[in-house]
């Protein structure tokens, strides 16, 4: 049996928490706490992680660990980033400058980019339709990064295994280049 470990990150609100409960076999371990933060209007947010997990067909096991979203606890990102098999970005439309956000995201773990798989999922486009699926993947190309970028809700378990299955196609493709 092997086991995965991937990790999602985003902003807080993003839904890290409830793409992670959307797909975990268990109830999922988190770390919230009352918000603080009066510029977002969410009643909990995570301070130190999420964790869950599922089994695939073949008796594999993905463990799948969420970030905190605040940049101020972006120590915990490389902490938890270390032995991932890939990184998923979860992006809220509605926020004031999303573009700016993913940017956050790729700058905070630029190292880790270098080497690991990665898949964006954008939420809430539905009620707030820009920037679009092509507006992000001109800002990644800006970057030089190719990710794909999904439109998602996290509240949606399917959403949620299609954004999964993205990264682990990628993981696959990625190791299949390794071999000889």
């Amino acid at each position: 049996m092997n086991e995965y470990k991937i990790l999602f990150t985003g902003t807080m609100g993003a839904g890290k928490t409830t793409a992670i409960g959307a797909v975990s076999d268990t109830a999922p371990i988190v770390t919230d706490v009352h918000n603080s933060d009066s510029s977002v209007q969410k009643e909990r947010t995570t301070v130190g992680l999420d964790f869950g997990e599922f089994s695939l067909d073949n008796g594999d096991r993905v463990r799948l660990f969420g970030t905190p979203g605040q940049n101020r606890f972006d120590f915990l990102w490389k902490i938890l980033a270390k032995n991932a098999l890939g990184l998923i970005i979860l992006i809220d439309n509605s926020r004031p400058d999303p573009l700016a956000d993913l940017g956050m995201y790729l700058d905070g773990f630029a190292d880790q980019l270098d080497t690991l798989p990665c898949a964006v999922g954008v939420g809430r486009l539905e009620t707030h339709p820009t920037p679009t699926l092509d507006d992000y993947i001109d800002e990644l190309s800006k970057r030089n990064r190719i990710f794909p970028v999904l439109d998602v809700d996290v509240r949606r378990k399917d959403d949620v295994v299609l954004l999964i299955d993205t990264l682990l196609a990628q993981i696959e493709a990625n190791l299949h280049g390794e071999q000889p």
